[in-house]
C-alpha cells in the first residue's frame, strides 16, 4: 500500500498534465461513464464548518476513491489549517485500500482551481484579458495559478477580499509570476472585468447583477453546500450561458439552485460542462454573451488528479 503525505504528493504534480485529466474525466462523467453517488456533506453550524465526502468510479479504471474534505474557518484563528482531508484509492477488483492520498485538502484545492481554469478557458471570450478573482483563501491563489497555466501568462489579474490584508497577501504571494494587483472596490473591478471568478464561502451575493456587462464570463466556485451564494440571482437569470459541472449537484445546492427556485431559469437552461468540452453541446456562441460556471465539485477530478499522482509517483 502507498502512503503519501501534502508535501511528497504536491511535488508529484504537473498542472498541465492534471488539467488535462480533469477535462477527461469531465467528459466521462456528463457523458455517464461514472459511477458518482450523492455528496455525503455534513455542517456544523456552530462553527460554521462542514465536511464533504466525495466518491466515485470511472468505467474500467482499477480503482475507486473516497475523498474526504473539511473546512474549519475558525482554526485561522489559532494558526491551523482551515481546510484538511484525505482520499482513499482501493481496487475495484477486490475492495483493497490502494494508496492513502494524507493530502491535507492540497488535491481538492489543486482540482477545484483546474476546474475553474478550465471552465474560463472553455467559455470565457478568446480576447478576455482583466480576470477579478473574489476571495481571499487557499483557492484566490490555486485559481491564479491554474489560469496562468492552462490559458496564459497574458491575464493580468485583481483580487479582491473582505480583508485587505488577505487580499495583499495573495498579490504579494503572487508577484513576479503573473500581472496582478489588489482591487480597492469590488464593484469597480467587475465591472472592467473580463473574467471574473468567486471563490469564497459567502452566504449572501457578492456580485451584483448591475455591474457585470455583457460579454463577461464569470466561473462561481463558492456555494458547494446548502445555503451558499456569491452571485445575485438576476444575473445568473439575465446569463446567455449556464454550465455547471453537474447539473443534478449545482440546481440542489450550487448557485443556480437559488435560480431555480426563484423560477427565474429553467433546468433544461443548464448544460455540463463536459458536453461542451466534447464539444456535445455549445457553449458561448457569441463574444456578447454572459456565460456562468457553476462548479460545487464533482468525485470524477479527486479520482483523476488521484490517478495523476500514482501514476507520477510509479514513474519516480
Amino acid at each position: 500500500m502507498i502512503i503519501l503525505d501534502r508535501a511528497q504528493i504536491e511535488d508529484l504534480i504537473d498542472l498541465e498534465v492534471a488539467g488535462q485529466a480533469i477535462a477527461a474525466a469531465y467528459i466521462a462523467a456528463s457523458r455517464g461513464h461514472v459511477n458518482l453517488p450523492a455528496v455525503g456533506h455534513i455542517t456544523f453550524p456552530d462553527l460554521s464548518a462542514d465536511c464533504h465526502i466525495k466518491y466515485g468510479h470511472v468505467q474500467g479504471d482499477p480503482n475507486f476513491v473516497i475523498k474526504v474534505a473539511t473546512g474549519f474557518p475558525q482554526n485561522a484563528e489559532t494558526g491551523l489549517p482551515t481546510g484538511n482531508g484525505v482520499s482513499l484509492v482501493m481496487s475495484a477488483q477486490t475492495g483493497a485500500v490502494n494508496a492513502i492520498l494524507h493530502d491535507q485538502m492540497l488535491l481538492t484545492d489543486i482540482r477545484t482551481g483546474l476546474g475553474g481554469a478550465i471552465a474560463t478557458k472553455n467559455l470565457a471570450r478568446t480576447d478576455s484579458r482583466r480576470v477579478l478573482v473574489v476571495g481571499t483563501g487557499p483557492q484566490a491563489m490555486r485559481q491564479i495559478q491554474s489560469h496562468t497555466a492552462l490559458i496564459g501568462d497574458h491575464l493580468i489579474f485583481e483580487v479582491w477580499g473582505r480583508s485587505n490584508a488577505k487580499a495583499h497577501a495573495v498579490v504579494a504571494a503572487m508577484t513576479g509570476k503573473c500581472a496582478i494587483a489588489v482591487a480597492p472596490d469590488l464593484e469597480a473591478a467587475a465591472r472592467k472585468a473580463d473574467i471574473i471568478v468567486t471563490a469564497t464561502g459567502s452566504n449572501t451575493p457578492l456580485i451584483m447583477d448591475e455591474w457585470v456587462n455583457s460579454g463577461t464570463h464569470v466561473t462561481a466556485l463558492g456555494a458547494d453546500a446548502p445555503g451558499k451564494q456569491e452571485l445575485e440571482t438576476n444575473l445568473v437569470a439575465r446569463a446567455d450561458v449556464l454550465v455547471a459541472d453537474s447539473s443534478a449537484q449545482c440546481l440542489d445546492h450550487g448557485e443556480f439552485c437559488h435560480a431555480i427556485e426563484a423560477a427565474k431559469i429553467l433546468a433544461t437552461q443548464v448544460s455540463e460542462l463536459g458536453l461542451v468540452l466534447s464539444g456535445d453541446v455549445r457553449g458561448r456562441t457569441d463574444p456578447a454573451q454572459i456565460s456562468i460556471a457553476d462548479l460545487t465539485g464533482i468525485a470524477a477530478q479527486d479520482i483523476a488528479i488521484a490517478n495523476v499522482v500514482l501514476a507520477a509517483q510509479g514513474a519516480n
